[in-house]
């Protein structure tokens, strides 16, 4: 499921908006879409730490930098639909490989509506503000490259929202990390 640094598996390598590497460890095809899917939708929480292993692997060997992880976050009223956050759980599992800070530095504002159905350019209206960072946590980020995790990117757009956030309140660099990516 991981693939080497660098490695071509025929999708599009443009990077988001605001960040200067993007990283994903296989594409959103197979296994890697029913793990994502049974940890997201199945409550299978046991998930995460295999896959956020596999997220620290391909970051120990790809990744340029970062200073502190912080997890894209779903909008509260989804975290208490599922009763977590899956890419809270991703990142704090890549935090224990890595021996790096997570700080869920970010809040979603707006509820949004779920990407996977909208175009390119509806991605990015949609969540185009989304996206802020909690005033208790500005210090944490201020200064320091931050590592975002997340589960699934298509576009890119949720990553651009979360970068523009992010640099907007000090963050000196913005970097990605996702399990998958989509076409």
């Amino acid at each position: 499921m991981d693939e080497p640094p660098g490695a071509p598996i025929g999708l599009p390598a443009a990077i988001p908006d605001g960040l200067i590497q993007l990283e994903w460890c296989a594409a959103f095809t197979g296994p890697t879409r029913a793990a994502i899917h049974a940890l997201k939708y199945g409550g299978e929480r046991r998930l995460a730490r295999p896959l956020g292993d596999l997220l620290a692997e391909r970051w120990r060997r790809a990744g340029v930098g970062g200073d502190v992880l912080v997890p894209v976050p779903v909008h509260p009223e989804r975290r208490r639909e599922r009763g977590f956050d899956q890419a809270e759980l991703l990142a704090g599992a890549v935090g224990e490989a890595l021996g790096m800070p997570m700080v869920t530095a970010l809040e979603r504002r707006e509820a949004t509506e779920a990407q996977h159905h909208l175009g390119r350019d509806e991605r990015a209206r949609n969540v185009g503000g989304a996206f802020g960072v909690r005033a208790s946590e500005v210090g944490h980020i201020h200064g320091r490259w931050v590592v975002l995790i997340d589960d699934v990117t298509t576009t890119g757009a949720t990553l651009a929202g979360c970068a523009a956030a992010l640099t907007a309140s000090g963050a000196l660099a913005v970097s990605g990390l996702t399990v998958a990516r989509e076409r």
